[in-house]
């Protein structure tokens, strides 16, 4: 368990953090290194030394570091063992309100040769543009987990 104190895994040590619980396996400062783009091990080592006494992992006798408990981080959810921003999610399911409505649309035009009405365009306008907007926040807070790990 974390401690109550200790404060979720941000920046750096946060794509430390989704390194190793991405690997799946035991994990050494040098992989950690090369695997977060750090500049060296011992950056490596100082974040891994940190999310050790956050109560996130577990140095094993072979001094190399496995994920001790997944721990939620605010923002995003886990899939798999991949970190993903919770707007992706929001963002796929306007597109999939947004695609059912395209299609009921189609059909009653093609099929029955039937124009929608006003309030109905507006409303698939409405969940394009919601679609869009958690696309693009999610794009970004993901290109911005993934700049800060090139950076370091």
């Amino acid at each position: 368990m974390t401690s109550i104190d200790s404060p979720e895994p941000e920046g750096t040590t946060l794509n430390v953090y989704s390194y190793v619980v991405k690997q799946g396996k035991p994990v050494g400062p040098r992989e950690v290194m090369r695997g977060s783009n750090l500049s060296s091990p011992s950056v490596a080592y100082w974040h891994l030394q940190k999310l050790e006494n956050s109560g996130l992992l577990q140095k094993n006798t072979a001094g190399e570091y496995i994920v001790k408990e997944k721990t939620s981080i605010s923002g995003h959810i886990w899939i798999g063992r991949t970190l993903v921003p919770r707007l992706m999610c929001y963002s796929l399911f306007f597109l999939g309100i947004l695609l059912i409505e395209t299609v009921i649309v189609s059909v009653q035009f093609y099929y029955i040769g039937e124009i929608q009405n006003l309030a109905v365009l507006y409303l698939i306008a409405t969940n394009a543009i919601a679609f869009a907007l958690f696309l693009g926040e999610g794009l970004l807070l993901r290109r911005k987990t993934t700049t800060e790990k090139n950076n370091n």
